[in-house]
């Protein structure tokens, strides 16, 4: 139907008959001339109509915004070249013009900037038309397309697994389906391809990836989907580092490929305990430095109570000698802060700077004693800023964590154009739920724990994983484990989180049983394909949404289709299933 596409033609084309096809982004009418910009996912190319051709497909509605038009004419150089379009050195004169399909007056103009998130939601198909998300789409589609390629040149299998499956407890709550032929009986959708892939291990499949589709109904933040991909790898015989190798040979060859940057390898790594004790996190940011400094010993014989009796103590200092622009907070400011970390349990900061004359700010008076010891720890600089606090190990670490964050926000550390990767490593095997009243794996229990007998899963404070995560400018983009493969440490793991012989039978017989017949030593990861894109996009936020086709809203609402929706009672009936109105 078409010859090129709106985004092909160049100077060297001058003098071709062409036909393009495309939609109407905008007409321009100069007495008896017509200038339209025709649009498609490769670009714009200007037409020149006559007024003739333009009496022709006025009446069908061929120059409203969004009209599918068929142009056919011959390529000539522009009088006045539009520099910011690569094709804005030619223009096509028309000789024939079709309306393909007509558009009714647009409910929303792509690209306005006063269009809320819901009217872009409920009217994804234009808001794609967007010069910016159909770029998002297309690199999107670039980055799985090199992906694939790096897996499949290692030997990778791609094989897909089931959506419809069994419920298993892994971390959130799972979708539900009801199945019809069944009734009373439910089909979950999965949380994550976990037990289907380590399944494939068993069955011999050495090298497995999926680009996978996952589903968990948990509460949502701007962060998160209902539905999201992953890129889901499982290897066996290997170990940690053979995991790491490959996960960084691919993202290597993605960077390259899709942006042309060139990633260092191999990625620097750290242990859970040091990124906690050290950046106040689990996924640090590395782009810039503002490191947590232990101050408790420098407090223990102080006056200042609220700081010499507190478990803890660290600081950060923002300034001069950390090579960073100076910081000037008032207590109001000091308040406000307080404020934004308060849910880590932060109950004040001490705030201190530096001046010729010595600390001041509104609790100086109180750290005079130590002030000189203080300064000389610290390498403190005229024009410095400290903020303290102190407090259990949880509250200080994960509250001047996010003070960091929120300090390099304000003075801008950060760079979009910046790439650090960083493996954190030796995570928790266990914590302890609250809710429940009970330990947990702090992965999942198929997790191989790191200890060299049984009796050190009894000390479930200090117990280690061969857990690993890979995080990008601050931004957790994957997480993966050594697995376990001996039946008698699952079921030592199965009893100290409170799952029984029954339990297990009942919720993963079918991988238990599957573990009979000889299990490779095994591991995986899962990487989350849409943090990924958003990060290599520098989609402001990190955004995911910026990078899904169709997601939903924050309340896991579609606008565009009214999912979800009410069904009719002849479809609850055929389920077996009755609403509780009053639930």
């Amino acid at each position: 139907m078409r010859t090129h596409t709106c985004g092909e033609l160049r100077l060297a084309d001058v003098g071709k008959d062409v036909v393009l096809t495309g939609w109407v982004y905008s007409v321009r009418e100069h007495g008896r001339i017509t200038f339209i910009d025709l649009w498609d996912r490769y670009g714009i190319t200007q037409v020149v109509l006559s007024e003739d051709l333009v009496d022709l497909i006025k009446p069908k509605g061929g120059l409203h915004k969004g009209s599918v038009l068929k142009v056919e004419g011959r390529v000539v150089k522009r009088t006045t070249p539009n520099p910011e379009l690569p094709t804005g050195e030619i223009e096509v004169n028309c000789s024939s013009v079709e309306v393909l399909s007509s558009s009714d007056p647009l409910p929303m103009e792509p690209g306005d900037p006063n269009n809320t998130d819901l009217t872009r939601l409920k009217y994804r198909y234009l808001d794609l038309r967007r010069p910016e998300m159909m770029r998002n789409i297309i690199l999107r589609s670039k980055i799985t397309n090199h992906i694939r390629e790096f897996l499949y040149s290692q030997g990778f299998i791609e094989v897909e697994t089931p959506v419809l499956g069994k419920s298993t407890p892994e971390g959130a709550r799972d979708y539900l389906v009801p199945s019809r032929v069944h009734k009373g009986k439910f089909y979950a959708l999965p949380q994550s391809p976990q037990l289907f892939k380590q399944l494939l291990m068993v069955s011999g499949v050495d090298r497995y990836f999926q680009i996978a589709r996952c589903f968990r109904d948990e509460d949502l933040r701007a962060d998160r989907q209902p539905e999201f991909t992953q890129v889901d790898l499982e290897m066996s015989f290997v170990d940690e580092e053979d995991i790491m190798s490959v996960v960084e040979g691919m993202l290597a060859h993605v960077f390259d490929k899709v942006l042309g940057v060139k990633l260092s390898r191999p990625f620097p790594r750290m242990t859970y305990d040091e990124a906690v004790n050290t950046y106040g996190t689990d996924k640090p940011d590395l782009r810039y430095g503002l490191p947590l400094r232990d101050l408790t010993q420098v407090f223990r014989e102080s006056g200042f109570k609220i700081l010499s009796e507190a478990p803890v103590v660290k600081g950060i200092v923002v300034g001069p000698s950390e090579g960073t622009p100076e910081v000037e907070y008032s207590r109001k400011k000091v308040d406000e802060l307080v404020s934004r970390v308060s849910r880590f349990g932060v109950k004040g900061i001490v705030y201190l700077k530096l001046k010729d004359e010595g600390l001041i700010g509104p609790m100086s008076k109180h750290v005079k004693d130590v002030e000189d010891r203080l300064i000389e720890t610290l390498h403190m600089k005229p024009g410095d800023s400290l903020f303290i606090i102190g407090g259990e190990p949880s509250v200080v670490n994960w509250g001047l964590g996010e003070v960091r964050k929120i300090l390099a926000g304000e003075l801008s550390l950060t760079s979009p154009d910046e790439f650090r990767f960083v493996w954190v490593v030796d995570f928790p095997m266990f914590e302890y739920d609250e809710e429940e009243q009970r330990y947990k794996t702090v992965h999942h229990p198929f997790t191989q724990p790191k200890i060299r007998s049984f009796d050190e899963l009894k000390d479930k404070e200090n117990c280690k994983a061969r857990a690993y995560d890979i995080v990008l400018n601050g931004e957790e983009v994957g997480g993966g484990s050594i697995r376990i493969h001996d039946r008698e440490m699952q079921k030592r793991v199965f009893d100290e989180i409170g799952i029984s012989e029954e339990q297990a039978r009942d919720k993963f017989g079918f991988l238990l049983e599957a573990f009979r017949y000889g299990v490779p030593p095994h591991g995986g990861i899962a990487l989350g394909l849409d943090r990924l894109v958003a990060i290599m996009l520098k989609i402001p936020g990190y955004d995911i949404r910026e990078v899904i086709a169709f997601p939903k809203t924050k309340m896991a609402e579609d606008p565009l289709t009214g999912a979800p929706s009410e069904v009719s009672e002849e479809q609850l009936k055929e389920l077996g299933i009755r609403i509780d109105e009053e639930s």
